[in-house]
C-alpha cells in the first residue's frame, strides 16, 4: 500500500483545508496509508548561521523523504498561499531535500468562489524551485469553493461531483506516484545540485 503525507498549508486551528486533507485520509483508507502533517508549530525561518534547523522540521523531513508522495492542501490569502506554508517549505529546503522528485499533489479548499486557483498556481511556482524541484502532478487542481458548506456533520463531502472528482484525481496521483517511480535516472545529479547550492557565492 502507497504510503502518503498530507500537509496541512495552514496554521489556523479552524482549516477547511485540514478537513478536507482528514476526509482524503479516511476516504482513500483503503486505498493509500495516509498521515497528516502539521505546520502550525513551525518556528519563523530565521536562515541560521550554523545550517542547523530544528528537530521538528528534520522530523517532516525524514517522513516526507520515506514517503511514496506528498498531498498539500492550501487556503488562499490575498491571491497567495498563506505565509505559514511558505515558512514549512523554506524550513524543508534548507540545506535539507526530501522534497527533491517526490510526486506531490495539490488541492486547495476556500470559502469563497475561486477555490484556492491563485495560491495553488503560486504554490507550483515555489514546489519547483532550485531548492525544492518536487515533482508536481500536472493538471491535477482541485478547488474546493465555499467550503464551509461542502461538509456534513460527520465531516464528509456532501457534493457528489465533488466526491467523483476527488476519486479521479486521487487514482490519477497513484498512477503518478508509480511512474515517478521510474523516472530517477537523473535524480543522483538532482540531489547533489540542490546540495551544493549556495546562494551566498
Amino acid at each position: 500500500m502507497q504510503k502518503f503525507i498530507a500537509m496541512v498549508g495552514t496554521n489556523s486551528t479552524n482549516s477547511t483545508n485540514r478537513k478536507l486533507l482528514t476526509y482524503i485520509q479516511r476516504h482513500f483508507a483503503d486505498k493509500a496509508e495516509i498521515e497528516l502533517m502539521e505546520i502550525k508549530d513551525l518556528p519563523l525561518f530565521n536562515k541560521p548561521e550554523d545550517r542547523k534547523v530544528p528537530a521538528v522540521v528534520t522530523e517532516m523531513a525524514n517522513k516526507i523523504d520515506a514517503a511514496d508522495g506528498v498531498i498539500i492542501s492550501t487556503p488562499e490569502y490575498d491571491h497567495s498561499a498563506p505565509a505559514a506554508l511558505m515558512n514549512a517549505l523554506e524550513w524543508l529546503s534548507f540545506h535539507i531535500t526530501p522534497f527533491i522528485d517526490k510526486p506531490v499533489m495539490i488541492v486547495g479548499a476556500s470559502y469563497g468562489a475561486l477555490g484556492t486557483s491563485r495560491a495553488q498556481e503560486h504554490l507550483r511556482q515555489i514546489l519547483d524551485a532550485p531548492e525544492l524541484r518536487a515533482r508536481i502532478m500536472p493538471s491535477s487542481e482541485y478547488f474546493l469553493a465555499h467550503s464551509l458548506q461542502a461538509f456534513d456533520d460527520d465531516g464528509n463531502l456532501v457534493d457528489e461531483q465533488n466526491i467523483k472528482k476527488l476519486d479521479g484525481l486521487f487514482a490519477d496521483f497513484q498512477i503518478f506516484v508509480k511512474i515517478s517511480d521510474q523516472l530517477k535516472n537523473a535524480h543522483g545529479a538532482n540531489y547533489e545540485e540542490v546540495r551544493n547550492l549556495d546562494w551566498n557565492k
